[in-house]
Protein backbone atom coordinates (compact mmCIF):
# COMPACT_ATOMS: atom_id res chain seq x y z
CA UNK A 1 0.00 0.00 0.00
CA UNK A 2 1.61 3.23 -0.52
CA UNK A 3 1.06 6.39 1.30
CA UNK A 4 -0.70 8.45 -1.31
CA UNK A 5 -3.44 5.55 -0.62
CA UNK A 6 -4.17 7.06 2.66
CA UNK A 7 -3.30 10.53 2.10
CA UNK A 8 -6.93 11.63 3.09
CA UNK A 9 -6.45 12.30 6.38
CA UNK A 10 -4.05 15.51 5.26
CA UNK A 11 -7.15 16.22 2.35
CA UNK A 12 -7.95 20.20 3.19
CA UNK A 13 -11.09 19.26 2.39
CA UNK A 14 -11.48 17.52 5.27
CA UNK A 15 -12.99 19.52 8.28
CA UNK A 16 -10.82 18.28 11.40
CA UNK A 17 -10.41 19.99 14.95
CA UNK A 18 -7.54 19.38 17.35
CA UNK A 19 -9.93 18.06 20.84
CA UNK A 20 -7.49 19.42 23.92
CA UNK A 21 -9.33 17.05 26.19
CA UNK A 22 -9.11 13.77 24.43
CA UNK A 23 -5.60 15.12 22.81
CA UNK A 24 -6.21 14.04 19.54
CA UNK A 25 -7.34 15.29 15.93
CA UNK A 26 -11.21 14.79 15.38
CA UNK A 27 -12.04 14.71 11.46
CA UNK A 28 -15.54 15.53 10.37
CA UNK A 29 -17.51 12.13 9.69
CA UNK A 30 -19.60 14.03 6.78
CA UNK A 31 -16.13 15.09 4.85
CA UNK A 32 -14.61 11.87 5.01
CA UNK A 33 -17.65 10.06 3.89
CA UNK A 34 -17.84 12.42 0.85
CA UNK A 35 -14.51 12.06 -0.43
CA UNK A 36 -14.64 8.30 0.07
CA UNK A 37 -17.90 7.50 -1.77
CA UNK A 38 -18.38 10.93 -4.12
CA UNK A 39 -21.60 11.01 -2.59
CA UNK A 40 -23.92 14.30 -3.76
CA UNK A 41 -25.70 13.95 -0.40
CA UNK A 42 -23.32 11.98 2.15
CA UNK A 43 -25.50 12.93 5.30
CA UNK A 44 -27.93 10.17 3.34
CA UNK A 45 -25.09 8.07 2.54
CA UNK A 46 -24.41 7.87 6.21
CA UNK A 47 -28.01 7.49 7.08
CA UNK A 48 -28.33 4.57 4.71
CA UNK A 49 -24.92 3.05 6.07
CA UNK A 50 -26.15 3.24 9.82
CA UNK A 51 -29.27 1.32 8.80
CA UNK A 52 -26.88 -1.48 6.96
CA UNK A 53 -24.67 -1.73 9.89
CA UNK A 54 -27.17 -2.56 12.79
CA UNK A 55 -23.70 -2.84 15.09
CA UNK A 56 -22.19 0.67 13.95
CA UNK A 57 -25.62 2.09 14.90
CA UNK A 58 -25.55 0.50 17.89
CA UNK A 59 -22.21 2.21 18.89
CA UNK A 60 -22.55 5.61 16.67
CA UNK A 61 -23.19 7.87 19.84
CA UNK A 62 -20.12 6.79 20.88
CA UNK A 63 -17.86 6.53 18.21
CA UNK A 64 -19.05 10.44 16.73
CA UNK A 65 -18.91 13.52 18.77
CA UNK A 66 -20.55 17.06 17.63
CA UNK A 67 -17.73 19.30 17.74
CA UNK A 68 -17.79 23.52 16.15
CA UNK A 69 -16.09 23.15 13.01
CA UNK A 70 -16.51 26.27 10.25
CA UNK A 71 -19.36 24.83 7.47
CA UNK A 72 -19.40 25.30 4.12
CA UNK A 73 -21.44 28.58 4.97
CA UNK A 74 -18.96 30.10 7.08
CA UNK A 75 -20.74 29.76 10.97
CA UNK A 76 -19.44 27.21 13.55
CA UNK A 77 -21.51 24.78 13.36
CA UNK A 78 -21.29 21.31 16.06
CA UNK A 79 -20.43 18.24 12.85
CA UNK A 80 -20.43 15.10 13.72
CA UNK A 81 -17.06 14.01 14.10
CA UNK A 82 -14.05 11.19 14.89
CA UNK A 83 -10.99 10.51 16.30
CA UNK A 84 -8.87 8.04 13.92
CA UNK A 85 -10.31 5.16 15.70
CA UNK A 86 -13.57 5.78 15.26
CA UNK A 87 -12.78 6.65 11.33
CA UNK A 88 -11.43 3.51 10.97
CA UNK A 89 -14.67 1.85 12.00
CA UNK A 90 -16.68 3.95 9.94
CA UNK A 91 -14.73 3.12 6.78
CA UNK A 92 -14.91 -0.57 7.41
CA UNK A 93 -18.57 0.29 6.56
CA UNK A 94 -18.51 1.89 3.32
CA UNK A 95 -18.57 -0.09 0.50
CA UNK A 96 -16.01 2.01 -1.67
CA UNK A 97 -12.93 1.23 -4.00
CA UNK A 98 -11.67 4.15 -2.12
CA UNK A 99 -12.16 2.68 1.12
CA UNK A 100 -10.28 -0.32 0.21
CA UNK A 101 -6.86 0.73 1.14
CA UNK A 102 -7.86 1.24 4.73
CA UNK A 103 -9.82 -1.65 5.02
CA UNK A 104 -6.39 -3.38 4.04
CA UNK A 105 -4.39 -1.36 6.45
CA UNK A 106 -6.83 -2.16 9.21
CA UNK A 107 -6.23 -6.06 8.10
CA UNK A 108 -2.54 -5.79 8.22
CA UNK A 109 -2.48 -3.92 11.56
CA UNK A 110 -4.86 -6.28 13.34
CA UNK A 111 -2.71 -9.78 11.95
CA UNK A 112 0.56 -8.17 12.65
CA UNK A 113 -1.04 -6.86 16.23
CA UNK A 114 -2.34 -10.97 16.69
CA UNK A 115 0.98 -11.98 16.30
CA UNK A 116 3.03 -9.39 18.98
CA UNK A 117 0.37 -10.95 21.45
CA UNK A 118 1.69 -14.07 20.37
CA UNK A 119 5.25 -13.32 20.41
CA UNK A 120 6.09 -9.90 22.25
CA UNK A 121 9.80 -10.01 20.67
CA UNK A 122 8.18 -9.31 17.05
CA UNK A 123 6.47 -6.44 18.27
CA UNK A 124 10.10 -5.01 19.91
CA UNK A 125 11.61 -6.08 16.52
CA UNK A 126 8.53 -4.05 14.46
CA UNK A 127 9.31 -1.00 16.92
CA UNK A 128 12.75 -1.52 16.39
CA UNK A 129 12.43 -1.41 12.18
CA UNK A 130 9.77 1.82 12.70
CA UNK A 131 12.48 4.10 15.10
CA UNK A 132 15.23 3.38 12.13
CA UNK A 133 12.55 3.50 9.66
CA UNK A 134 12.03 7.49 10.60
CA UNK A 135 15.71 8.51 10.40
CA UNK A 136 16.60 7.65 14.07
CA UNK A 137 19.88 7.19 14.75
CA UNK A 138 21.36 4.26 16.23
CA UNK A 139 22.92 5.68 19.46
CA UNK A 140 20.75 4.00 21.46
CA UNK A 141 22.16 0.80 20.19
CA UNK A 142 25.43 1.98 21.75
CA UNK A 143 24.69 2.26 25.57
CA UNK A 144 27.35 0.15 26.73
CA UNK A 145 25.46 -3.11 26.40
CA UNK A 146 28.50 -5.77 25.11
CA UNK A 147 27.34 -9.49 27.12
CA UNK A 148 24.96 -11.90 26.51
CA UNK A 149 23.62 -11.20 29.67
CA UNK A 150 23.57 -7.09 29.59
CA UNK A 151 21.26 -8.03 26.32
CA UNK A 152 19.09 -10.48 28.33
CA UNK A 153 18.52 -7.78 31.07
CA UNK A 154 17.59 -5.59 28.31
CA UNK A 155 15.20 -7.73 26.73
CA UNK A 156 13.35 -8.43 30.27
CA UNK A 157 13.57 -4.60 31.31
CA UNK A 158 11.24 -4.16 27.45
CA UNK A 159 9.36 -7.20 28.06
CA UNK A 160 7.90 -6.32 31.53
CA UNK A 161 7.59 -2.80 31.09
CA UNK A 162 5.83 -3.57 27.51
CA UNK A 163 3.25 -6.22 29.33
CA UNK A 164 3.12 -4.27 32.42
CA UNK A 165 2.06 -1.42 29.76
CA UNK A 166 -0.32 -3.74 27.97
CA UNK A 167 -2.42 -5.10 31.61
CA UNK A 168 -2.81 -1.44 32.13
CA UNK A 169 -4.11 -0.11 28.78
CA UNK A 170 -6.24 -3.21 29.00
CA UNK A 171 -7.53 -2.61 32.85
CA UNK A 172 -6.33 -6.00 34.08
CA UNK A 173 -3.06 -4.86 36.09
CA UNK A 174 -4.76 -5.14 39.29
CA UNK A 175 -5.69 -8.53 38.22
CA UNK A 176 -2.20 -9.66 37.35
CA UNK A 177 -1.05 -7.95 40.28
CA UNK A 178 -2.90 -10.82 42.58
CA UNK A 179 -2.28 -13.42 40.29
CA UNK A 180 1.14 -12.99 40.77
CA UNK A 181 1.35 -12.37 44.34
CA UNK A 182 -0.71 -15.57 45.00
CA UNK A 183 1.79 -17.18 42.94
CA UNK A 184 4.95 -15.96 44.58
CA UNK A 185 3.21 -16.74 48.09
CA UNK A 186 3.00 -20.49 46.83
CA UNK A 187 6.47 -20.15 45.50
CA UNK A 188 8.31 -19.19 48.47
CA UNK A 189 5.91 -19.72 51.16
CA UNK A 190 8.14 -21.69 54.02
CA UNK A 191 7.61 -25.39 53.89
CA UNK A 192 4.76 -26.31 56.05
CA UNK A 193 5.98 -29.18 59.13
Amino acid sequence: MVDEDLEFFNDHSIRKVWHSGEEEWYLSVVDVVQVLTDSSDPKQYIKKMRARDKALKSKWGTICTPLQMLAPDGKMRKTQAANTEGILRIIQSIPSPKAEPFKTLLAKVGAERLEEIADPEKAMERAVATYKAKGYSDEWQNAGIKESKEFAALTNILTIAWSFLWLFLENLLPIAVKIIAVFIFDVYRPCEK
